[in-house]
């Protein structure tokens, strides 16, 4: 068994120096981004608008469980999903279920998602949301509802296409501003 020698100089440190660090999210910003995610998914649409309109609640409670596990735990996302139900007029916890499952997924995927770049997240986003909507249609086929069109699923893809925009706007205030005193 043979040692293998790593040659220092061909290792770019900047690939791994230049994430950003993000400053930590005060409690009214966490909240004030979930209660605009709620109005975003409360705007009523029809037919084709609908099916393609993505989760903004779920997108925004995955950045805060990717980026700042501390600021929002499974107690604010059932709470959260409890207000999308009765807006829903659905089962009472059909949404607080697949949103504290959204939680569970983030906080095990949390490290290998923030390898990648936000472009690079996408598919990993995808089917987390896949996954949410998965089991929406479990929820709503043992409640007696009929089996939903392919097209129920494209809110996923809609809603990843979208996960770096959403990402970029919901950290670029914290991101740390240069100093112009610093040394």
């Amino acid at each position: 068994m043979s040692l293998k020698v790593i040659d220092e100089s061909k290792i770019n440190l900047n690939k791994y120096i230049s994430k950003d660090m993000l400053a930590p999210a005060k409690t009214w910003y966490v909240l004030a981004s979930l209660g605009t995610a709620l109005i975003l998914n409360f705007i009523p649409l029809q037919s084709f608008a609908l099916a393609i309109r993505p989760d903004f609640t779920a997108l925004v409670i995955m950045f805060w469980n990717i980026n700042q596990p501390q600021r929002l735990g499974m107690s604010l996302a059932f709470c959260v999903g409890l207000m999308m139900d009765v807006h829903h007029a659905s089962v009472m916890g059909h949404h607080a279920l697949v949103y504290c499952v959204i939680v569970y997924i983030t906080s095990i995927f949390r490290r290998r998602v923030k390898v990648f770049n936000l472009v690079q997240q996408i598919p990993q986003i995808c089917l987390m949301l896949l996954v949410m909507q998965c089991l929406l249609a479990i929820i709503e086929l043992l409640g007696g509802a009929n089996l939903p069109n392919w097209y129920y699923f494209l809110g996923s893809v809609s809603g990843a296409i979208i996960w770096p925009i959403v990402a970029f706007l919901l950290s670029y205030p914290l991101k740390h501003r240069s100093d112009s005193d610093a040394l």
